[in-house]
């Protein structure tokens, strides 16, 4: 069984020879890029007005389970993508020793992981599963529709957000950056237990007495930024890391999503301190307390979208 998964995981010759190519692989042209986001945006943005202009701010559409089919399917995929990506970095490592002592570059398969050495080509089996990961950024997109149809909400943040990281995971595969094997790592464990509980929640199940998503988020995020500094230790004290122009400039881009998050975040907890301050001054206190021991869980929780 476990010799079956590796096959089709890792050395699937389909998954060892892929290459990206601007002519073979579908969605790798700039031209693709900018024009998806920009069609991403103009639509998000005509719903959201259409919707405000013909239907008053309370009313809600009535999805179905899509919503619960989507974060179903987005989590099994990031699982699907952590295991092949773990698989296939074992495998490089394996097969690659032998160009790391040419190299210099690096000499410890966590330092492989932080960083490339120069002159790695985007052909492999890491990325594959690369691209793999980028083509399922469109379908992280959705969730930006679903939240206007059911929310009516559309922050600049989440936007942003969205549109930074398919971009991003472009210029991973463009220009074979250093650090991305275990960004994505990274990436689709969250998304696979984010998602995940997302369906749990969507088919009502109980959910967590904490902002759940939004601290996995938080995780997330510190875990790129130590990341970060390690790629930049190792580039200058190894003589060079592949693909840094592109670090740099992602790194710029993270910092901005860091920044914006954080300002999110801190919002979140001061409405929610705010709720929690007028909940303690009403005289409904103890109903309140009362049905939230029941649920298990404060209902003042803020999901992030």
């Amino acid at each position: 069984m476990m010799q079956s998964l590796k096959y089709w995981l890792a050395e699937h010759p389909s998954i060892v020879n892929f290459r990206w190519s601007h002519t073979q692989s579908f969605g790798s042209t700039w031209s693709f890029l900018f024009a998806a986001i920009a069609v991403y945006i103009v639509a998000v943005i005509t719903l959201h007005s259409f919707l405000s202009l013909i239907l008053s701010k309370s009313r809600r559409i009535p999805l179905g389970p899509i919503p619960a089919i989507h974060s179903l399917c987005v989590s099994l995929i990031s699982a699907v993508i952590f295991v092949g990506i773990l698989y296939s970095a074992a495998a490089e490592i394996r097969d690659t020793r032998w160009f790391w002592r040419r190299t210099k570059t690096i000499s410890t398969p966590f330092q492989w992981f932080l960083c490339f050495p120069l002159g790695t080509r985007p052909s492999g089996r890491v990325f594959f599963w690369s691209y793999v990961f980028y083509l399922s950024r469109f379908l992280h997109l959705f969730r930006t529709f679903f939240t206007i149809l059911r929310h009516r909400k559309l922050t600049f943040f989440h936007l942003f957000n969205q549109s930074i990281l398919l971009w991003m995971s472009f210029l991973w595969l463009e220009f074979s950056q250093s650090f991305q094997v275990l960004a994505i790592l990274l990436a689709t464990l969250l998304y696979s237990v984010v998602y995940g509980y997302r369906f749990w929640t969507a088919i009502g199940l109980p959910s967590a007495c904490f902002p759940f998503v939004v601290n996995c988020q938080v995780v997330l995020l510190a875990c790129n930024l130590i990341s970060h500094f390690g790629v930049l230790f190792l580039h200058f004290l190894k003589g060079g890391c592949n693909g840094m122009g592109a670090w740099g400039f992602n790194s710029v881009l993270n910092g901005v999503i860091l920044i914006l998050f954080l300002n999110f975040y801190v919002k979140m907890h001061l409405r929610k301190e705010n709720v929690e301050d007028i909940d303690g001054n009403s005289n409904s206190s103890s109903s309140s307390s009362s049905s939230s021991s029941a649920h298990g869980c404060s209902r003042s929780d803020i999901k992030f979208d």
